[in-house]
């Protein structure tokens, strides 16, 4: 007679997830302020490559002067002055890219579509690129 399998005793997988090497930060501090300068740049172009007008092209500039102070003031490798520490910065953004979903609605209700969905988008991309960030990077290299 076979042996009967016992479907109740547990084998050790390796599953990626629960992997403890396993990492979802790909983003290094160093790479991250790249894509800040260039999140900078997008915003001061912004309101010419897509026409902005009013309240939505100020907003905007005024944003990407405000994300190019936070980058030149963060302490890592592409940071000038180095005075806000980087896990500061991610928190900064973080309730930047909350606060943007809010400013996305708010230029809905002033039926201002191409500022809903760009400040969508923007507080999308910048929660994205926090959850991808190693905030812890910045202290082994600066």
């Amino acid at each position: 007679m076979a042996p009967v399998p016992n479907f109740f005793a547990t084998q050790k997988k390796e599953h990626i997830f629960l992997n403890k090497s396993f990492n979802m930060k790909v983003i290094s501090s160093k790479v991250h302020g790249i894509l800040d300068y260039a999140t900078v740049i997008f915003l001061l172009l912004s309101p010419t490559m897509f026409d902005m007008q009013g309240n939505l092209a100020i907003f905007t500039y005024a944003l990407g002067c405000i994300h190019f102070l936070l980058t030149i003031l963060t302490a890592f490798e592409v940071g000038l002055i180095k005075v806000i520490p980087f896990r500061l910065h991610g928190l900064i953004e973080i309730v930047v890219a909350i606060a943007l979903v809010g400013v996305a609605f708010w230029f809905r209700s002033q039926d201002s579509g191409l500022g809903y969905h760009f400040y969508l988008a923007m507080a999308v991309v910048i929660l994205l690129v926090f959850t991808l960030t190693d905030f812890s990077s910045a202290g082994r290299r600066v």
